[in-house]
């Protein structure tokens, strides 16, 4: 499941969108912010398929979240709805973490998988009223990636931290070759910026990067930090699931962190350092007999497992 390509099919599935909108019209967001999963991104359905729990696709509810949680997001669809992985691709779109959570509590989507909001959103969506059901289901990681040249495999949080404030500017310095460093960072309202800021950099604000190393997209960070001004010079951050599993470059490594290097093993075990949990999150007065409230206690439940850990998500639940 590779899905590099996806970012190659951004404009066809934005019109894409138009045509097919959701599983059936009122089952995605809407297609003006939205992206598709490509073709043959979903995992396999096991052997005994569950039975779905939506008679018809146009029940589905309006399901939104992370970018990195596409994948996830066509699976339920597929089994709920009794398509084929194909179609839930074809269907599944998204706008975003920080969107997605504005979108849920001005009832624009009915159910998120989401990566935490923002800290500016938190405190919008606790003006707003608005009570929402959220609960933990997924554990992710903050992942550190270099250039496939650069010579070093790990990095401490402590040396993390003295790139991203400027402290260190040179790889040598950190055992490294002579070559400047080029930190990049995501934009200020990304789910992976969010993680950064809360695991790694805490109460320690970072420098504030050139324009040039600021990235509106996971799938750009990755790409300009595998050929940033032709050197191997650079490194940058995103999830785990995201950068292993969606968008691998041949160009880049993901570093150990602590010495301890990211996996699902290590994700699921604990041992890596930098880890996350990300959501699943509905209006809390859905009304218990909705589709949305149907769907909410299926990803909750045995046949919703499933789906995570054949789509090579860590479930917690």
């Amino acid at each position: 499941m590779k899905m590099k390509r996806w970012y190659n099919m951004l404009a066809a599935a934005l019109c894409a969108a138009l045509i097919l909108g959701s599983c059936g019209s009122a089952g995605n967001p809407s297609s003006e912010t939205t992206s598709s999963v490509p073709e043959s991104s979903t995992a396999e359905a096991s052997e005994t398929t569950p039975e779905p729990i939506f008679s018809s696709a146009e029940e589905y509810p309006r399901v939104d979240g992370s970018t990195a949680n596409l994948p996830l997001m066509a699976r339920v669809m597929q089994d709920t709805c009794g398509i084929s992985a194909e179609e839930a691709e074809n269907l599944t779109q998204n706008t975003g973490t920080n969107t997605s959570w504005n979108r849920l509590v001005n009832n624009e989507a009915d159910l998120l998988l989401v990566y935490e909001a923002p800290q500016e959103t938190q405190e919008e969506i606790k003006k707003s009223g608005v009570e929402l059901e959220v609960t933990a289901v997924g554990r992710d990681a903050l992942v550190f990636l270099v250039n496939s040249g650069n010579s070093l495999d790990g990095l401490t949080q402590d040396q993390l931290r003295d790139i991203y404030t400027g402290k260190v500017t040179n790889w040598k310095e950190l055992g490294g070759k002579d070559q400047e460093i080029f930190p990049f960072q995501r934009n200020a309202t990304s789910g992976s910026q969010t993680m950064f800021l809360k695991l790694l950099m805490g109460d320690i604000t970072p420098m504030d990067p050139p324009e040039q190393l600021i990235s509106g997209a996971m799938g750009q960070l990755i790409d300009s930090v595998a050929s940033y001004d032709n050197s191997d010079g650079a490194i940058g951050y995103s999830v785990y699931y995201y950068a292993a599993m969606m968008y691998e470059n041949p160009d880049l490594k993901l570093l150990a962190v602590d010495g301890v290097a990211p996996s699902n093993e290590s994700i699921a075990d604990g041992s890596y350092p930098l880890l996350n949990d990300f959501y699943l999150a509905i209006r809390a007065d859905e009304p218990e007999d909705s589709p949305t409230r149907k769907l909410y206690n299926w990803i909750l439940s045995d046949a919703g497992r499933t789906a995570f850990e054949e789509s090579n998500y860590v479930p917690i639940f």
